[in-house]
């Protein structure tokens, strides 16, 4: 989801977790949020909600037939599934909010109430949806929230930010389970080149959501506060308790916030009761063949997942859905040691068998990725040998409705050095526009199809040769080292004619002295 502010605490900037750039009254946030938000049906039932999250706003039934549909089937037979949803009265919701086991308040208000209504109301399959991958992703989070004793509530935010989608992407450019914008993501320590996003890695996310939840907590110390931070900055939330007068509560700060924070916290709290009362609105979670039980393990060579899914029998689709931060299936493990979650079952074998994946069409599968000189020589050859560039240059074309947020987003790179590198002014560029874009590959190159054959996707694409790719580079170089040598050519003519001075001077001393002889 698309946040749009930030802010500078103390010497640093810390910007809301999918922070695009900053707002300065609320025209412009109407403006600009509309790309992402759209405004609910005029119907008086909704008519307080305002703005929703662009992820209740998805095509439910598309987003099913996505990677992971088919270990997706319909609900539990058991559970009484209806179509339309029981009516329940307010003293009924006041009452359940008030008996949920929750540190965060449950405060109930019309507007909460028109929240959960959409839940149960209009989106009761993305219910269901949600509820199936909470079996998967909710330990997970619970685990991590309470290594950081932060409220294991907080776990739900993931459902207003991706619907529990670790491949989700927002238009804005945010990426994963918690929506992490590039620059933000790497403010809190996550890893973003072009083989490896941990902002799709749910395990180093969840971690890096935690950071912000305690920095943000030690700063307003109120919960709502908090998450009102996370989706519009914190140096928003401080502008909405200054136009209020200085009053820190979130109903009374309410009116000052942007659009889309004003519907924030409700469905925060909706999506908590949702999950927690759904049988009480005749909604049941749809069933999953996803294994929960995982195990990692840790790579410590290049593999393809390809490799691993062959020789351990793993469906390749699980493998993608387990380590989704792979973003073209390699783990670039001959660099730095790199985390791969598999079936509890298959780690063994994964240990027993290592040497034989990594052998495993080797040549095949990795060729295309693989600078020549890696796949021509051994490793022991390599030591004595200068490393290559690990920069490419990419030409991109600019598709319908991207930008420049969005394209730095696929490429690991920020809009500000897309701007620099073509001249540009702003961030909007036009359809059909070629960008130069400098890609840091941590020493790999790409022939933008995976080892299948297939394409890998639009994120994908088409290294330069070598000997191209670093020509800039290598001017560079030249001009540099002829630079180096006219400096230094200048220094010994100085210290040439320092030297014919001295000798020089020496010379006519002597002159002088044998003349007084005579």
């Amino acid at each position: 989801m698309k946040k749009l502010f930030f802010t500078v605490l103390g010497a640093a900037s810390l910007i809301a977790p999918s922070t695009l750039f900053a707002q300065d009254d609320d025209d412009r946030n109407t403006q600009i949020i509309g790309e992402d938000y759209s405004i609910l049906s005029t119907d008086s039932t909704y008519e307080d909600v305002g703005l929703i999250p662009e992820v209740l706003d998805e095509n439910v039934r598309a987003l099913l037939q996505s990677w992971h549909a088919k270990y997706f089937s319909q609900s539990d037979p058991y559970c009484i599934d209806h179509d339309e949803n029981a009516p329940v009265s307010d003293d009924v919701y006041r009452d359940r909010l008030s008996r949920m086991a929750t540190i965060i308040p449950m405060d109930y208000n019309p507007i909460v109430r028109n929240c959960i209504s959409i839940y149960a109301d209009r989106r009761r399959e993305l219910v269901r949806y949600v509820m199936a991958m909470a079996d998967l992703y909710f330990p997970l989070f619970e685990q991590v929230l309470d290594q950081y004793d932060l409220p294991l509530e907080l776990k739900y935010l993931a459902i207003i930010e991706s619907n529990l989608n670790p491949r989700a992407y927002s238009r804005a450019g945010a990426a994963g389970i918690w929506q992490f914008m590039l620059p933000t993501g790497k403010l809190f320590g996550l890893e973003i080149n072009s083989l490896i996003d941990q902002r799709l890695d749910p395990i180093a996310s969840t971690h890096a959501a935690c950071k912000y939840f305690k920095q943000m907590y030690a700063t307003f110390g109120d919960w709502y506060l908090v998450l009102a931070s996370y989706n519009c900055g914190p140096g928003n939330v401080n502008k909405a308790i200054r136009r209020a007068g200085g009053r820190t509560s979130f109903w009374e700060i309410y009116p000052y916030l942007p659009r889309e924070t004003r519907s924030y916290v409700p469905f925060f709290i909706a999506a908590t009761y949702i999950m927690t009362y759904h049988c009480e609105h005749n909604i049941c979670p749809m069933r999953t063949s996803l294994s929960v039980a995982t195990d990692t393990v840790m790579v410590d060579r290049l593999m393809h997942l390809r490799q691993v899914a062959d020789v351990l029998n793993v469906d390749i689709e699980m493998l993608r859905t387990f380590n989704p931060q792979y973003k073209r299936e390699i783990i670039p493990g001959h660099i730095k040691p790199c985390v791969l979650k598999l079936p509890v079952a298959a780690t063994y074998a994964y240990i027993d068998k290592k040497d034989t994946i990594s052998a495993y069409r080797a040549d095949e599968l990795l060729a295309a990725y693989l600078p020549k000189r890696y796949t021509e020589s051994s490793s022991d050859d390599q030591e004595d040998k200068p490393s290559e560039p690990k920069t490419e240059m990419i030409r991109y074309t600019v598709k319908s409705g991207e930008n420049l947020y969005t394209i730095a987003n696929k490429y690991g790179v920020t809009a500000q050095n897309i701007r620099k590198w073509n001249n540009l002014r702003t961030n909007r560029v036009p359809r059909g526009k070629r960008l130069t874009i400098y890609v840091d590959t941590g020493g790999v190159t790409y022939d933008g199809k995976r080892a299948d054959g297939s394409e890998a996707g639009e994120n994908t694409y088409t290294a330069r040769p070598a000997s191209r790719r670093t020509a800039m580079s290598t001017r560079a170089r030249t001009a540099a080292a002829r630079k180096a040598a006219a400096r230094k050519k200048a220094t010994a003519q100085k210290k040439s004619k320092k030297g014919a001075t001295t000798k020089k001077g020496a010379a006519g001393k002597k002159t002088t002295k044998a003349r007084k002889r005579r």
